[in-house]
């Protein structure tokens, strides 16, 4: 099963971008621990709603790092963006395979307005991912790389309970994302833009477990 592996800590930053998507990314929200501590716990339309919602979050293409691509022109910002992009290609494939073994989702009550909020959610990271603002869209590449070393242990634990073989992930590592992003920090105004772009990232990741808790929840009290 992947997972964010420890890094040895540059003793110059004080505070690194991968300190910062552990502190505020997914695995900073109590349902995510959940799911990761006990995913046997969770119900067949709490799974559904997993695959489902990050399948129109992030399984559609162009995703936030295409976008990106089209943004950058550093060399070597670039070098990791065809990295990230083919990742996410197969993780697309992935998610939506995971998707259609789970079924259709179910409703939560006649005001449900779940899908509207995550197709809300995707419209904001792609205007994100295509801002002009250097740096912006890069940060949010970063950020959703390294989060998805959060998110992928629950979407391999769904493919076993759908009898699905769990495909290797391919992402950039964690090492070569936060060297990137160090380097680019030279600079404080792309620092500052990669820093929002990254943020965004994660407030939208966080509403979307939040999401998916309140409807879990609303089906339990039913």
């Amino acid at each position: 099963m992947s997972q964010m592996p420890e890094i040895n800590p540059i003793p110059s930053i004080q505070h690194n971008l991968v300190d910062y998507v552990r502190e505020h990314g997914s695995f900073s929200v109590a349902y995510v621990r959940t799911m990761t501590d006990d995913f046997g716990s969770l119900s067949g339309a709490d799974i559904a709603d997993l695959a489902h919602y990050l399948c129109i979050l992030h399984g559609r293409h162009p995703g936030v790092v295409d976008h990106a691509a089209t943004k950058t022109a550093d060399v070597s910002a670039r070098k990791w963006l065809v990295h990230a992009m083919e990742a996410f290609s197969a993780e697309r494939a992935f998610l939506t395979k995971l998707t259609v073994a789970a079924g259709p989702i179910s409703g939560v009550g006649g005001s449900d307005q779940s899908n509207a909020t995550v197709l809300a959610q995707r419209k904001a990271l792609e205007m994100l991912s295509q801002s002009d603002r250097d740096g912006c869209a890069l940060g949010a590449s970063f950020a959703l790389v390294l989060d998805w070393y959060a998110v992928r242990p629950l979407l391999e634990n769904a493919a076993i309970k759908f009898g699905i073989e769990p495909r290797d992930q391919n992402m950039p590592t964690v090492d070569s994302t936060l060297q990137l992003s160090t380097a680019l920090n030279e600079n404080l105004g792309i620092e500052r833009a990669v820093n929002f772009g990254a943020d965004q990232i994660l407030a939208q990741h966080r509403g979307l477990w939040q999401l998916l808790e309140a409807r879990r929840r609303s089906r339990q009290a039913s």
